[in-house]
């Protein structure tokens, strides 16, 4: 059996896995790629492999068609979006395949946290200008406690997102036509883009779904409140980036904070740099130590029970 591995987080730490793909006589390709292969050179090699554990590539039918046609048997997408994997596509070729649903959500929450507090207090923007020399800005921030947060998505990512912004006495209006059960004083379900001139900060965190794509676009802009702060650790395609750019350079946002962006990595000239106060990741929210050791593990073992192998 081979297997190939191209999730670059997983690739990080592949030298903790070696021993459990030796163990069960399967042998491990870790590809060499930063962010994903291309589908040309996936069409070249997943003929030669049984098995593939896949990042953020384009696993598309034609891609999947090429494995088929040559050893392969089973893929799991690792971590919990599956938009880049055509699974119709799988089923009807009789691929097994599945993700690892609901394991990065508190790690993600974490991130998420961290960009509200840092557009919150310019934290981000305070360090790179002291790394320059000898500034010392002191640029007044806002508090938390108190503020209202459209919160966009309530899956595992939104809820755990939800107890931080609590934590902070935030209150939420929530976006996901699954809530209604937990609403309270500080949770309130809502129907995008109802009330978004309440919303002190915008946060993405759902899915790339046909309802979700391009949710921020140039129609909301006469909603929002003015001076928005603009969170999205969910998919870049759920914003669009030529109204968030807008928005921004027309005073309706005051900033951004983006872990996932329409074409990645940012390009370099897009307009989103020039503004000092926004914060940039890089597709990087559920990469911790922990996570990736534990979802890795959840994985393999996905992909061995597939492919029947003996652990």
């Amino acid at each position: 059996m081979r297997v190939l591995v191209t999730c670059p987080p997983m690739l990080g730490m592949i030298d903790e896995f070696r021993p459990k793909f030796e163990a069960a006589n399967v042998e491990l390709v870790a590809a060499q790629v930063v962010q994903v292969m291309e589908e040309d050179e996936l069409e070249r090699i997943l003929p030669g492999f049984d098995g593939w554990i896949i990042g953020d590539d384009i696993a598309s039918a034609r891609v999947l068609g090429a494995g088929v046609s040559g050893r392969l048997k089973a893929i799991v997408k690792w971590g919990v979006g599956v938009d880049n994997v055509d699974l119709e596509a799988a089923k009807a070729m009789g691929l097994k395949a599945c993700n690892t649903p609901s394991v990065f959500g508190r790690e993600v929450a974490d991130l998420a946290m961290n960009y509200v507090s840092g557009l919150a207090r310019h934290t981000f923007f305070i360090d790179r200008e002291i790394r320059k020399g000898d500034a010392w800005p002191k640029p007044a921030g806002i508090s938390l406690a108190g503020k209202t947060v459209a919160l966009v998505g309530y899956g595992d990512i939104g809820r755990n997102t939800a107890k931080r912004l609590l934590a902070a006495d935030m209150r939420l209006n929530i976006y996901d036509p699954a809530f209604a059960d937990e609403a309270s004083e500080y949770l309130t379900p809502r129907v995008w883009p109802e009330a978004l001139n309440q919303a002190d900060f915008l946060i993405f965190t759902c899915p790339l779904l046909p309802m979700t794509h391009h949710m921020f676009n140039a129609d909301i802009l006469s909603k929002l409140k003015r001076g928005v702060r603009v969170v999205n650790v969910g998919r870049g395609q759920v914003i669009h980036e030529e109204a968030l750019i807008r928005a921004i350079e027309e005073g309706i946002v005051h900033s951004v904070a983006l872990d996932v962006f329409e074409i990645e990595p940012l390009p370099t000239d897009s307009p989103l740099r020039n503004h000092p106060f926004n914060i940039f990741g890089s597709h990087n929210a559920s990469n911790t130590i922990d996570a990736v050791r534990r979802v890795s593990n959840q994985a393999i073992d996905l992909l061995f029970r597939f492919l029947k192998v003996a652990k």
